[in-house]
């Protein structure tokens, strides 16, 4: 897997397609989702994409800097295509995304907005729950956060 992680501006035509069309595939078509995935928040984020070695996406986070939706820097948008499930990508990303957090934002605590059935997953990370768990786009979430200064 080769990651890159960069700010909208760099990004290039590209690779924001693939990242806009990875996002349309699983939160829109594959979860039977109708929302605005352009929110307006891309270009103030850093985008993590994951490609293979023949440079197809396979994995992708948005990183929004602390101070745009809270307090904490926050990961979200998290997908791994539907052909890379299964190789142990999810956990890849997720390792890769705390880590350029922790090196764009070093100080902060992170925040993710979690699909309900996630919530162990981003526990093996570290990752607490915030409060009860809510409904989005018809699909339960859970806010999860892991402290400032955890290295887990």
């Amino acid at each position: 897997m080769h990651w890159h992680c960069l700010p909208f501006a760099e990004l290039g035509v590209q690779r924001l397609y693939g990242a806009l069309a990875l996002r349309s595939e699983v939160f829109v078509v594959e979860q039977h989702c109708v929302f605005l995935d352009i929110d307006g928040l891309d270009p103030h984020t850093w985008h993590l994409l994951g490609e293979g070695d023949d440079g197809r996406l396979l994995a992708y986070a948005r990183l929004i800097p602390p101070g745009l939706e809270g307090a904490d820097a926050l990961i979200g948008r998290v997908v791994t295509s539907p052909a890379a499930r299964g190789s142990g990508t999810g956990r890849a990303l997720m390792a890769e995304a705390l880590a350029q957090c922790r090196r764009l934002w070093p100080a902060q605590g992170i925040t993710l907005h979690a699909q309900a059935h996630l919530e162990r997953f981003y526990a093996s990370f570290g990752f607490l729950p915030v409060g009860e768990p809510y409904i989005e786009d018809g699909i339960p979430h859970i806010e999860m956060r892991l402290p400032q200064g955890d290295k887990t």
